[in-house]
């Protein structure tokens, strides 16, 4: 098996890691799928690897991720009626869920939001309703991100060429 083979096979597992990483709140998905574009180019070369145009979109994409990702649970929460509080509360538990494992990163920023919205003194169904809007707002960012990457690793097939 020859080199070029190797680098290109690793680099689509590591993307594949990375697209799992777009669903799995754990994992930085898209920032992996890029990582593994720029390793691979950097490996292999520029004549074998993405150029560096292709990257630049690439880059783009992550970022494009990642904003969904904060404006759909923002927006979700805005939906079902969250005040500035509740989305605070949201943030905070969000924040507080990357450092405690997966299912607190999916139930704290639910739990800040309606916390924060008790704090706002809404009724406790009322701030039920802002941490079931931040939820659904998750799951839209869960989905475009997975679009995102699964556009990310097309990319990448598409303009790379063939080791073999």
């Amino acid at each position: 098996m020859n080199a070029d083979v190797l680098w290109w096979f690793a680099a689509i597992v590591v993307m594949a890691v990375g697209l799992i990483g777009t669903v799995l709140p754990i994992l930085p998905g898209t920032t992996i799928i890029l990582a593994a574009a720029i390793v691979h180019r950097v490996v292999v070369g520029p004549e074998k690897g993405m150029s560096w145009w292709g990257l630049g979109v690439l880059i783009l994409l992550t970022l494009v991720s990642y904003g969904i990702e904060f404006a759909s649970s923002y927006f979700g929460a805005k939906y079902f009626g969250a005040t500035r509080w509740g989305v605070i509360g949201a943030v905070i538990g969000g924040i507080a869920g990357i450092f405690t494992g997966f299912v607190t990163l999916l139930v704290l920023p639910i739990v800040g939001a309606i916390i924060g919205e008790l704090i706002a003194g809404k009724k406790l169904i009322n701030a039920g309703k802002a941490g079931w809007g931040t939820l659904l707002g998750s799951l839209a960012g869960m989905i475009g991100k997975l679009a995102i990457g699964l556009a990310m690793i097309s990319w990448w097939l598409l303009t790379v060429p063939s080791p073999v």
